[in-house]
C-alpha cells in the first residue's frame, strides 16, 4: 500500500513539474506560440494533480484488519448512524465478535453525520429456516462505535447468545 511519505514524494515531483509547465506556459504566452492555450490547460491539470497528491500526503490511508474476522455482506446502510451486515453460518461467538469489529472499522468514515449521540451501530444478522417455507431473520449481535474520531478503542460489542444457540440448533437439525 502506498504510504503518506510516498504521496509526499510524488507531490514534490509533481510540484516541480507544475512549476516547469508554468514557466513554459508564460514563455509561450510572451512569444505568442500557437499551442499556448494547450500549455495553459496542461499547467492547470498539473496544478490540480499536485493539490490532490498534497492532500493524500496529509491523510493516512489505512485499512484495519481484525484477526479472525469472517466475510460479511452489507445489506443495509443509511449513510448516517445505522448499518446491518449479513453473516454466513456456521459462525462462532469469537468469529462474530471479530466480524462486528471489522465491520465497524470498515464502515466508519468522516462523512457520517450520526445521530444525536454520535454513534454508529452495526448489526449482524442471518436468516434461518426453522420449517420449509418459513424464513426468520435473527439479529446475532451489534457493535456501537463513536463517530467522533478515526480509531475507536471503546467499541461496545453485544452478542445475542440465545439467537446464536437458535442458529446452532437449526443447523444441527438440518444435518
Amino acid at each position: 500500500m502506498i504510504s503518506t511519505a510516498d504521496f509526499f514524494k510524488y507531490f514534490q515531483w509533481s510540484g516541480i513539474l507544475t512549476l516547469a509547465f508554468a514557466v513554459l506556459t508564460i514563455l509561450a504566452l510572451v512569444l505568442k506560440w500557437g499551442f499556448k492555450f494547450r500549455l495553459v490547460g496542461a499547467t492547470g491539470f498539473m496544478g490540480v494533480l499536485t493539490a490532490g497528491l498534497f492532500a493524500l500526503s496529509l491523510v493516512p490511508i489505512v485499512h484495519t484488519n481484525v484477526p479472525g474476522a469472517l466475510h460479511y455482506s452489507l445489506i443495509y446502510d443509511n449513510g448516517s448512524d445505522r448499518a446491518t451486515i449479513a453473516v454466513r453460518m456456521p459462525i462462532s461467538e469469537t468469529g462474530l465478535d471479530a466480524t462486528l469489529r471489522q465491520a465497524a472499522a470498515d464502515l466508519y468514515s468522516y462523512g457520517r453525520s450520526g445521530s444525536i449521540d454520535k454513534q454508529l451501530k452495526v448489526r449482524a444478522r442471518t436468516v434461518i429456516h426453522p420449517r420449509p417455507g418459513i424464513s426468520e431473520p435473527l439479529v446475532l449481535g451489534e457493535v456501537t462505535r463513536s463517530l467522533g474520531g478515526g480509531e475507536d478503542s471503546q467499541l461496545e460489542v453485544k452478542i445475542d447468545r440465545d439467537n446464536l444457540l437458535k442458529v446452532a440448533r437449526t443447523n444441527s437439525l438440518k444435518a
